[in-house]
């Protein structure tokens, strides 16, 4: 059984690595500061992004059920 998770463990984290690649960053590090390229700098996500976003947030949380079942077996 933990040979098993653990093997689960390796493709999920995989993964989610993967997909925290795949999203696109806005505007560099100056938009985590507040700095950004005017009052528009927000926008919706929609189709392939949402898609990755909502993969990733999925995949993160079977990340740390696996880490949690692993440590109970």
């Amino acid at each position: 059984m933990n040979n098993i998770l653990t093997i689960l463990q390796v493709i999920v984290s995989a993964i989610l690595i993967a997909l925290v690649l795949l999203q696109q960053r806005g505007a560099g590090l100056g938009s985590a500061f507040g700095g950004g390229s005017g009052g528009g700098s927000y926008l919706k996500r929609r189709g392939l992004e949402k898609n990755i976003v909502t993969g990733t947030i999925i995949s993160a949380i079977i990340f740390v059920l696996l880490a949690i079942l692993n440590l109970i077996f």
